[in-house]
């Protein structure tokens, strides 16, 4: 960490090569992460129930463990759905029967898990609520706050939010995100609730949009491929892919329409 710091680099990516993980577990991973993308209101049990529907031989405890490494969790009402640092701050939820009026009115953040050959990343994304549009994203090989604070950071080269939204992960409620935040007194800090599993809901449509028509098409070797790949497709996303619910216009488009 110190080295990272006197050369200016970002720790998220700067960490050992993580030796594969066994065959069996590589496959029990891809099939769960694509069980959860179809079907995110389930948890573990009723994954490990569907895993044994398609033959696997899982073992809840074994599904739960690499669940929790994922970063997954069952979209549905439950109590501490987000575990916060116990020490860090965390903030109200603001956006309880609020419309969504205009670009950078609200941006909400989130991770999801990428697979690769044998090994997993953590993708962060900031998204603009109003026009879908991706304002910055950054991968990462663990879960560390940093990488979260760089895509906050050049997000806000871009522009600044009335009310930046995330869940109550350690990520976002770390000193760090939070310091950043605050250096900008006009934005809001609000936090999903806990139990309130649906408070991210665009942030959780734009993971199944990348999972399905990008993660899931690719086989990435190894980090670098993977954050190439990653760049052309939010490349695509941004400017060329319509949106139905935009009325058929790019996020681009209407996030720069004003």
């Amino acid at each position: 960490m110190r080295q990272c710091q006197l050369l200016g680099l970002n720790r998220s990516n700067y960490y050992y090569q993580p030796a594969p993980l066994p065959e069996q577990e590589q496959l029990l991973m891809r099939k769960i992460d694509e069980i959860y993308t179809e079907l995110p209101i389930y948890g573990s049990p009723r994954i490990t129930k569907e895993l044994r529907r398609q033959g696997f031989a899982a073992n809840h405890k074994a599904v739960e463990r690499l669940m929790r490494e994922m970063g997954l969790q069952g979209l549905f009402p439950q109590r501490n759905t987000s575990k916060p640092h116990p020490a860090h701050p965390v903030f109200p939820y603001l956006l309880r029967r609020k419309k969504i009026l205009y670009p950078n009115h609200v941006w909400g953040t989130d991770i999801t898990f990428v697979r690769g050959k044998g090994i997993w990343f953590y993708l962060v994304a900031i998204l603009d609520w109003y026009s879908r549009y991706v304002l910055s994203w950054q991968l990462s090989r663990t879960l560390t706050a940093d990488f979260c604070v760089e895509a906050l950071t050049e997000a806000l080269k871009i522009a600044m939010p009335e009310i930046h939204n995330s869940d109550q992960g350690s990520q976002f409620t770390s000193f760090e995100y939070i310091g950043k935040l605050k250096e900008h007194p006009e934005i809001q800090i609000s936090m999903d609730g806990r139990g309130r599993c649906f408070d991210n809901i665009f942030t959780e449509r734009l993971w199944r949009t990348v999972k399905y028509e990008e993660v899931y098409l690719r086989d990435y070797q190894n980090f670098d491929e993977a954050r190439d790949s990653l760049s052309r497709y939010f490349q695509l996303y941004n400017h060329r892919r319509l949106h139905q619910s935009l009325s058929y216009k790019t996020p681009a488009e209407v996030y720069y329409q004003s």
